[in-house]
């Protein structure tokens, strides 16, 4: 494992957002979802494509709060301006299993 510095780390703006809107991305060549994720004051509503679907009917990602990356320049992902990234990782059958909190913070909260 690469070490970094303190500096580098600092550069990631990882913040907290609540999904508000989740479809189907009709496009994608694998399954996925265009998310509406609320950062509030620091960000507004931001779209992300994602990745999810095994475990996470739309039902179910609506009011969730994500951890997102902020600072990654816009992307087209299947048609979609990917704005941030939601964060997760795979689980031991390589589904992603979105990273969150066991308590509400407020939207734009940036990750310590």
């Amino acid at each position: 494992m690469a070490m970094i510095e303190w500096d580098d780390f600092d550069k990631v703006e990882l913040r907290v957002g609540t999904v508000v809107d989740a479809v189907p991305n009709a496009k994608a060549r694998k399954p996925a979802y265009v998310l509406t994720v609320d950062l509030g004051e620091f960000g507004g509503m931001k779209t992300s494509s994602a990745q999810i679907t095994e475990h996470y009917p739309t039902e179910t990602l609506i009011g969730r709060q994500v951890l997102c990356v902020c600072n990654f320049e816009p992307r087209r992902v299947a048609g979609v301006k990917s704005e941030v990234l939601v964060t997760g990782a795979h689980d031991q059958d390589g589904k992603v299993v979105l990273a969150g909190f066991d308590h509400p913070v407020p939207n734009g909260t940036r990750l310590l």
